[in-house]
């Protein structure tokens, strides 16, 4: 297949990851929202990525036996159709102000994003010479981070731009006005969620249209006869879904805490004012993995893993240590550093896979569930020590096993059979 035949179905694919990195990003701006809205805990808070990133682990085994029947392209399409009833269910939520109901959306809404998870990384990384595969990932998903940057600002102004009040503060109002106040910011999540449903439903029918290649090594009937099972015995796959679980845990954990932890820590902070410094974190994953997709055909991609992991390490360590605004840039800079990170695990855990590659993108998809768990017990920790200094020891450790997984985990060592 030549190069230009490639050129459109990356672009295509740069799309997609772009819309799903804005809806993404936007749950770091619907986790304080809804902590104010429904006056919730820092736990019961972090049910949103918890709902949203455990639909990757529920959906990514039937995901990879829809796209084994349907082919990467007509399974594109069915998770957009998903995304997009998701996305609408946020209206009749927000009328209710029901956060169960938002939880549901959100849910179905990942449900969708899980099946084009599945379809969309093995395509693009076998889409094009091997030897390139985890730079190809790493420049799509330079499309994912503009949307990830983008949407911090959007969602600040049109969601957080309503008056946040305090727990403190509600507790002041008579009860008519505590209604009237959550119906104001109930109200400030329709517009933008009907927009993206409208651009889920139009993207949906692009792709339904577009003449996307077959890529046979993947699209067979001896692909569709691997079990479930059969690559988690190849161990560099293996611990590349404990890699996956780690990296998503920690990146997620870090997003949705900040606003909350940025006001913590620097006297005076705002909820609106502080999404700037989510901007800027989603910021330099976009940087970073526009200037990692050059790096990684220089560098084994491995070792540039690995590096990357130690200063993050570094970083998350030095938040602890630091107070204001250092302490807020400090954690900023895991974004550059996490740019290349999600893209390079996932080709090198499903390198050499062949007819299991599809089944091997399941597990990886899978264990995004890291996005759910993560965030879970680091706001755990948050509300057991009254604060969230401490709980960022997590991220520490899901970067130190990232590490080890770059400079030796990641290591080929031999593929067993597919049918086993």
């Amino acid at each position: 297949m030549s190069k230009e035949t490639y050129r459109g179905p990356f672009a295509a694919m740069g799309l997609l990851f772009f819309m799903i990195g804005f809806i993404t990003c936007l749950n770091d701006i619907l986790v304080p929202h809804m902590k104010s809205m429904f006056d919730l805990s820092y736990t019961q808070a972090a049910l949103i990525q918890f709902c949203f990133f455990t639909a990757y682990f529920v959906i990514a085994f039937p995901s990879s036996s829809l796209i084994s029947r349907l082919g990467y392209q007509r399974s594109i399409v069915v998770g957009l159709g998903i995304s997009a009833l998701g996305a609408a269910l946020f209206y009749p939520a927000s009328i209710q102000q029901s956060y169960p109901l938002f939880l549901v959306g959100l849910f179905t809404l990942a449900s969708g994003f899980a099946l084009l998870q599945t379809s969309m990384n093995p395509y693009v990384a076998v889409l094009g010479p091997p030897e390139s595969s985890s730079a190809r990932l790493v420049l799509s998903q330079a499309f994912n981070s503009v949307g990830t940057t983008i949407a911090p600002m959007l969602g600040g102004v049109l969601i957080l731009g309503a008056s946040v009040l305090t727990a403190d503060q509600i507790a002041t109002l008579d009860p008519a006005a505590v209604a009237a106040y959550k119906t104001t910011q109930s109200s400030a999540v329709q517009m933008p969620y009907i927009v993206l449903t409208a651009m889920l439903v139009v993207l949906a029918v692009v792709v339904a249209f577009l003449r996307l290649p077959v890529i046979s090594d993947v699209e067979g009937d001896e692909e569709r006869a691997v079990s479930l099972m059969a690559p988690l015995r190849v161990p560099h796959l293996r611990r590349g879904v404990l890699a996956i679980f780690a990296y998503v845990g920690a990146e997620v954990a870090i997003g949705s805490f900040m606003v909350n932890y940025f006001i913590e820590k620097i006297p005076g902070m705002t909820e609106q004012a502080a999404t700037s410094y989510v901007t800027y974190y989603w910021g330099g994953a976009m940087i970073g993995r526009f200037v990692g997709s050059y790096l990684l055909t220089l560098m084994r991609p491995g070792t540039l893993l690995g590096a990357m992991a130690c200063v993050n390490v570094l970083l998350t360590a030095g938040t602890l240590v630091t107070t204001g605004a250092t302490s807020a840039m400090i954690l900023v800079g895991c974004g550059l550093f996490n740019s290349i990170m999600f893209a390079t695990i996932f080709t090198l855990a499903i390198k050499d896979l062949g007819v299991m590659t599809n089944r091997g993108s399941s597990w990886l998809i899978a264990a995004i569930l890291g996005g759910a768990i993560i965030p879970q017990v680091q706001g755990f920790i948050a509300d057991s020590t009254g604060g969230l200094t401490m709980s960022y020891l997590i991220p520490v450790a899901c970067y130190i096993y990232i590490a080890y997984y770059g400079f030796s985990g990641s290591t080929v060592q031999h593929a067993r059979s597919a049918s086993a």
